[in-house]
């Protein structure tokens, strides 16, 4: 069974927050090189790994991963100000 790419905005949170890949890592519980990997889309994380992302960065898992392509930031929120305009 293939596995469905996953993509991402971690790399895009960590630097808008000044955060490092190891400081990332320390705080999920897991090794600084699997950031590195969810990064790059080489590696899928765990249902409770994605949680925990989520819950580090306080946004939904929706938010930071999907199975398509995401929208740079800036795009998403000028499309939700419209919606909400």
């Amino acid at each position: 069974m293939e596995t469905r790419r996953l993509y991402n905005r971690i790399a895009v949170l960590r630097s808008e927050r000044g955060i490092s890949r190891k400081d990332l890592a320390a705080a999920i519980g897991v090794n600084y090189q699997t950031v590195g990997y969810l990064e790059r889309g080489e590696y899928n994380p765990s249902l409770d790994l994605a949680f925990k992302i989520s819950e580090y960065f306080g946004l939904s898992v929706e938010f930071i991963f999907s199975t398509k392509p995401l929208k740079p930031l800036s795009e998403e929120l000028h499309a939700r100000r419209r919606e909400e305009g």
